[in-house]
């Protein structure tokens, strides 16, 4: 009974997060860590930036998969399940009305006007999400690099209109992350091992 609780109010939230989030799910990174890292104390602040970087690297959009993950942690697969279900809803919902009439929607000059001021607002709920994060990132030397190396890289494909998946910037990352702990690893048990023989 807790556990069904507990999924009905994940689905509100999720709803209310769906239903007023424009933009996609990086929009959304902002309203999730504001509801559950700032206000709900359900996740903490490392481990909404773990389930962010997983769920932009595994298959499916960021907002359902992150969505998918707090249900989960929060009540099961019923949370899960219906996390997942409220932040799809609203989307589903706007997006099937509008495609009944999506020609006549647009020639509405004040749906028009209102997609313009949409777009800024867009923009800046994914530069907060952005912010915000690189503000509570660990400031090692290792994730300030990459932070630059990939900004600059990023930056310059941009101005150059070189065409570069943003896949391939969180796989080259994580394989080098994988190559820095695979270094300090094999040197930690050299370290011990050499201590071992000392001893």
């Amino acid at each position: 009974m807790e556990k069904l609780k507990n999924a009905l109010k994940l689905f509100l939230i999720m709803f209310k997060i769906g239903l007023f989030t424009f933009g996609g799910g990086y929009a959304m990174i902002a309203l999730l860590e504001n509801e559950f890292v700032s206000k709900k104390k359900w996740l903490e602040h490392g481990e909404f930036m773990d389930m962010v970087a997983i769920a932009e690297s595994t298959p499916g959009p960021i907002a359902i998969n992150s969505a998918t993950y707090i249900g989960y942690k929060r009540a099961g697969v019923l949370g899960s399940i219906f996390a997942t279900l409220g932040v799809v809803m609203p989307s589903f919902i706007i997006i099937f009305a509008i495609s009944l009439f999506f020609d006549d929607f647009l020639k509405i000059d004040i749906v028009n006007k209102a997609f313009k001021g949409i777009q800024v607002g867009v923009v800046f709920l994914i530069m907060n999400a952005g912010i915000k994060m690189l503000k509570k990132l660990d400031k090692s030397v290792f994730n300030i690099v990459i932070f630059v190396v990939a900004s600059c890289v990023m930056l310059t494909f941009s101005l150059l209109g070189v065409s570069f998946s943003s896949i391939f910037y969180i796989l080259i990352s994580a394989t080098l992350a994988l190559i820095v702990y695979l270094i300090k690893y094999l040197k930690q048990r050299e370290k011990s091992k050499n201590k071992g023989d000392t001893l």
